[in-house]
């Protein structure tokens, strides 16, 4: 451990839009997307949304994952995986609330693990469930691509004057998740309006805002302000190397994975495959 002068550096984006079915997140993502990047081409959809995303395919060529179930975590890792290694600059989820609560995602897995393994005790099961939805989220936070989730809200109803209104109210997704992130924005299913409940960039303490390709303009330039992140070159001088080596041989890991750590030559790369 070192003391030392805290220094800005560049970063990459972690986003999260909250909001019930129907506000607009898709489209919203996508917009904010194309203004951080200025190329559809470089923006991919992890769509678990029965091919919702590809109705909005006239804004732009983007490209799509059509995730279905099972949805577990190591399935959303694999498919961001992907996306990094063919280029994208930002990586849409829509949805992560499949990761928690959908067909095969981390509530359902521990409720056959419980079931399976520890006579009932769902409790008990969470040891082995909870490190695999850190897995996930570890994921998203240590991707070399900005990262933008899309998270169902449950939906209530209430009383707006005269008049019944739809809301969003908790995320579907495990308590503390839009904690993690860098900014959250809340989507109001009526008005498709958007208001901050988390912002470490300071950019959004502001009346409520439609989402544009102006909001990622104005993340992208908050995001490349200070200096340059340089990630260690992997040699085979590392003294962790063999063992990197054989977990990928086992599949155990992935080259993927330790790009996310380390700056990989292509002749590394070979060794390692």
């Amino acid at each position: 451990m070192i003391l030392k002068k805290a220094t800005r550096r560049k970063v990459y984006l972690r986003l999260n839009l909250s909001a019930p079915s129907g506000a607009g997140k898709t489209m919203s993502a996508l917009l904010m997307a194309y203004g951080i990047t200025n190329d559809w081409g470089k923006i991919a959809v992890i769509d678990t949304e029965n091919g919702s995303a590809s109705l909005y395919s006239h804004l732009g060529d983007f490209n799509v994952i059509d995730l279905e179930p099972p949805f577990s975590p190591e399935r959303y890792i694999d498919c961001l995986n992907q996306c990094v290694s063919a280029g994208m600059e930002v990586i849409i989820i829509d949805s992560s609330s499949h990761e928690w609560s959908g067909q095969g995602g981390c509530l359902e897995l521990n409720e056959k693990l419980a079931q399976a393994k520890y006579k009932g005790n769902t409790w008990s099961a969470w040891n082995e469930t909870t490190p695999r939805h850190d897995a996930f989220v570890n994921a998203v936070l240590q991707s070399r691509a900005h990262v933008i989730t899309c998270t169902r809200s449950k939906m209530e109803t209430i009383l707006d004057g005269n008049r019944v209104k739809k809301v969003g109210m908790k995320d579907i997704q495990r308590e503390g998740w839009e904690y993690e992130l860098t900014v959250s924005l809340t989507i109001d299913r009526d008005t498709h309006m958007a208001t901050a409940s988390k912002d470490r960039t300071n950019l959004f303490n502001t009346d409520p805002f439609i989402i544009t390709a102006d909001t990622g303009r104005l993340i992208k330039q908050w995001c490349e302000q200070g200096e340059e992140v340089k990630l260690p070159e992997l040699t085979t001088d590392n003294p962790h190397f063999e063992a990197m080596k054989v977990a990928i041989s086992e599949g155990k890991r992935t080259i993927q994975q330790l790009e996310q750590k380390y700056s990989i030559s292509n002749e590394v790369k070979e060794l390692l495959q």
